[in-house]
């Protein structure tokens, strides 16, 4: 027996926002959320801008003092993002009283990278010191990638599967899509899934414009270009976002609030290039593909909407583009599209699961938020990507694609939720 999967919770910490009412109305208005970086100095460095996320205080967003002190940022964001989705939900109450069984609560949140920030600390304690005893003893459970989920599952008491998914700019997308199978196929009745990442630290900021990845723009204002004839390479995004996946009947039992179904999910490998997507869209497009299938996509019927992977990095955009057109065909025109990351930068780890929220707000709203910067498109890059002002849309599927390092590819699939379907 298939169980139908639907969203009771979601929470984000982002560039433009750190909840996800914030978060959302600045998608609508295109509030760029890139920034000269101002955590650290950048004399010398290469790339000098991010989507940092500002205004973040721990304690205030329901982190105790000595959790703060001892994590890493990326655990952090989980946290505080999931607070907020867990809240949202009503799964847990004030007084920890669970609407669950333990067993049955699963956690899938993971992280592109992991601790960044804590390693490149700790590591320069210990060339600074090469007997080691200044490196602290949180270095590993600060550091690896998991710990976000593990936390998250101490908090709210989840004994239930705990995943965590590694598949770079894919992860919280596949986390997602993972969730989506374990509650359907009946191995849990509710899973936190999502993901967070800090990256935006000096050895972060190298390490990727030494791939000749990153946007070496100067202007923050004009960085992050989707799908734009002079784009650049990506720009650096921190953040972590979470929704909480629960089982129809169980979350009506409960008389939940659902704010949509999960309805597909695509999961492919390039299986070409340990960086470059695979330029023909192939296996891109057979991710999108099998997610429309699941979801039962309509072409007379349907309006769609596709939120885009769209890093602005030159191969990426036109793969994605073909890879719609491949699955599409003529429909592909039809399509109302977006790239996020204009305003956000790209969150890596956590990229998928705000898009995934902002796939979902963007059903229920009737918005089609835009893709700013978007003043010169690339010839080849010739859909509709909503360039620089929102549109009023009623989308009936929306689905969001995520593909990362390693040749990863996922894409998710939302409807409103409908009873009687």
């Amino acid at each position: 027996m298939e169980h139908r999967v639907v969203v009771t919770g979601m929470g984000v910490i982002s560039p433009v926002g750190n909840d996800v009412s914030t978060f959302w109305n600045s998608l609508v208005k295109g509030v760029n959320g890139i920034r000269l970086i101002t955590d650290f100095p950048t004399d010398g460095l290469p790339v000098k801008i991010a989507g940092m996320v500002r205004d973040f205080d721990g304690e205030k967003l329901g982190l105790d003092r000595a959790f703060v002190r001892k994590q890493d940022k990326f655990v952090q964001y989980g946290m505080a993002a999931a607070i907020q989705a867990v809240a949202q939900s009503g799964l847990v109450s004030e007084g920890d009283e669970a609407n669950i069984d333990p067993f049955r609560f699963g956690v899938y949140v993971g992280s592109g990278i992991g601790g960044f920030e804590t390693q490149y600390r700790e590591t320069a304690h210990m060339i600074e010191d090469p007997t080691g005893r200044w490196v602290s003893p949180m270095m590993i459970p600060a550091m690896i990638s998991n710990m976000a989920a593990g936390q998250i599952a101490i908090r709210f008491h989840a004994n239930g599967p705990c995943i965590d998914v590694v598949t770079a700019c894919a992860t919280s997308t596949n986390s997602i899509g993972e969730a989506f199978r374990a509650i359907r196929h009946g191995y849990a009745d509710a899973v936190i899934a999502g993901g967070c990442e800090h990256m935006a630290t000096p050895l972060g900021i190298a390490a990727f414009a030494n791939a000749k990845a990153l946007s070496r723009a100067e202007d923050p204002d004009y960085a992050s270009l989707p799908f734009s004839a002079d784009r650049k390479g990506f720009v650096m995004g921190d953040g972590a976002a979470v929704l909480i996946l629960e089982e129809l009947g169980h979350a009506l039992d409960r008389g939940a609030r659902i704010y949509a179904e999960i309805v597909g999910y695509g999961n492919t490998c390039d299986a070409y290039h340990a960086t470059a997507p695979r330029p023909d869209g192939k296996t891109q497009a057979r991710c999108i593909s099998d997610a429309l299938k699941q979801a039962g996509y309509d072409e007379s019927k349907d309006v769609l909407y596709i939120n885009a992977h769209g890093t602005g990095t030159r191969l990426n955009d036109s793969a994605e583009t073909l890879a719609c057109k491949t699955v599409l065909g003529d429909a592909a025109y039809k399509a109302h599209i977006t790239s996020i990351k204009s305003m956000t930068g790209h969150m890596f780890g956590a990229a998928g699961a705000a898009e995934a929220i902002a796939t979902i707000m963007t059903l229920n709203e009737g918005i089609i938020t835009p893709t700013i910067n978007l003043t010169a498109p690339d010839p080849e890059c010739d859909l509709d990507y909503t360039p620089n002002k929102a549109v009023e849309c009623e989308a009936s599927l929306g689905i969001s694609n995520s593909f990362g390092f390693g040749g990863h590819n996922a894409c998710i699939a939302f409807r409103k939720f409908r009873p009687e379907a």
